[in-house]
């Protein structure tokens, strides 16, 4: 399980390692820092050299290992590297996925749930930031796999050193460091570290490719060469970002009831290329899916949206319907999600509402549900004489408003004036557009 090899390079010290966070910053004062470890070199080394540059500045680090469940020697992994960190005094977390054993897609569901527990656990905590190792080598891999799939300028950038996520920074440090710095590092310090023998299984396409790396060097290809091909993707790709959102800021207007209007003139005068982006962040705020939609559906959206008669379109969740020189953006309502809910529950419902519940003395408070209006619901509204006459959310968004049922009627529509029937207390306390992708979000960042 522990290999030792001989050193192919220099070992990462303090000082190089304080080069490589600084443009992470800047950091709070006594920074508490969380690093993900798997056991392997690449986490060990880093673990241990940000354990030292936290200490530096009067700040503390937890190593946080994941145990799987996926091999039968995880536990033991995860408890070997447990124990070898609180030999050098750190102190270490080990959270377990308790989650299905998935069948197919495993590694992204794994890493899915992995990045879910590390972030939990974050956001329980109220750590800001979460260091993991991907350096150089895995930054090559990136930019060779994407480009294999036929990804676009986003997708060639490869890995940002910062990414924002909703309760913590992820943090990747290592970008510009080869892995055999790394387990020079290890060696310097006399640690040993586990081989993941999944790093060795053809079926995964880094294994491939990894095998493939003295061949592709000798072409040129090395992974410093990638990385650095990545590196000035990533510039042009932060650039226009910051050109997306200028444009972002002055063509599109969020609605707190949960849709958007699009100029469409600013959509026709801008390039290509802009106007794909800005499509994709609209549907992707509005939608609430984790991506946006595929390129050559975006592309569809857009030829029809150029075309002087265009009715209308659905895509990533979302109604596009013209309205004269404006464009409405609606999410669907017959693809809205109808839950179970609980007095004092708090969620977030379809990527776009918070909702918060309020609380109950009733020992049994009737059942509720939270879904969209529709159509039915706003008939219903108005046959018993709730309906407001007159409203300036139009009709396709307003089926989409989150509504409240109970016992198979609308009770609530907060953002109609609709809170509490016949005069009752109000059961949905909060009920707020938070989109879980925002319509600008964050710049790629570039170290």
């Amino acid at each position: 399980m522990r290999v030792s090899r001989p050193a192919v390079a220099r070992p990462i010290d303090g000082e190089d390692f304080a080069g490589l966070m600084r443009p992470l910053g800047p950091f709070e004062p006594a920074p508490h820092m969380a690093v993900a470890v798997s056991g392997g070199a690449d986490s060990l080394a880093l673990a241990l050299l940000l354990a030292d540059w936290s200490a530096a500045r009067g700040g503390a680090m937890t190593a946080l290992i994941v145990d799987h469940g996926l091999r039968p020697e995880s536990r033991r992994e995860a408890r070997w590297t447990a124990t070898a960190l609180k030999a050098r005094g750190l102190t270490t977390r080990i959270l377990t996925w308790r989650g299905a054993q998935p069948q197919a897609n495993v590694q992204a569901t794994a890493r899915a749930a992995r990045y879910g527990l590390l972030g939990d656990w974050c956001r329980r905590h109220g750590v800001l930031h979460l260091a993991v190792a991907h350096h150089l080598d895995d930054q090559a891999e990136t930019l060779l796999l994407r480009l294999g799939r036929g990804s676009g300028l986003d997708g060639l950038a490869a890995m940002a050193p910062v990414s924002v996520q909703p309760h913590y920074n992820l943090l990747r440090p290592l970008l510009s460091v080869p892995k055999a710095c790394l387990i020079a590092t290890l060696q310097a310090r006399g640690q040993d570290w586990i081989e993941d023998p999944s790093n060795q299984d053809r079926q995964h396409a880094r294994v491939r490719l990894r095998q493939l790396a003295p061949g592709l060097a000798a072409e040129g290809l090395t992974p410093e060469r990638l990385a650095a091909t990545a590196g000035r993707l990533g510039q042009a790709r932060g650039a226009l970002e910051q050109t997306l959102a200028a444009l972002l800021a002055r063509a599109v207007t969020l609605d707190p009831a949960g849709f958007a209007w699009l100029d469409h003139r600013m959509l026709r005068d801008n390039s290509k290329e802009l106007a794909l982006r800005a499509l994709s962040r609209i549907l992707s705020c509005l939608g609430g899916a984790a991506y946006g939609p595929r390129l050559s559906r975006l592309e569809g959206l857009y030829g029809r949206l150029m075309e002087p008669n265009f009715g209308g379109a659905t895509l990533g969740g979302c109604r596009v319907t013209p309205r004269g020189d404006r464009i409405l953006v609606t999410r669907e309502a017959a693809k809205l999600p109808r839950w179970d809910v609980r007095p004092g529950e708090t969620l977030l419902w379809d990527g776009r509402f918070e909702i918060a519940l309020a609380k109950t003395s009733r020992r049994r408070p009737p059942a509720m549900a939270l879904g969209g209006l529709g159509a039915v619901g706003w008939r219903r509204l108005r046959a018993s004489g709730q309906a407001p006459e007159k409203t300036r959310i139009p009709a396709p968004a307003r089926a989409a408003l989150p509504c409240l049922w109970v016992a198979g009627e609308p009770c609530e529509v907060p953002h109609l004036g609709i809170t509490a029937p016949s005069g009752g207390p109000v059961a949905l306390e909060k009920c707020a557009f938070r989109p879980k992708n925002g319509l600008i979000g964050t710049w790629f960042t570039v170290a």
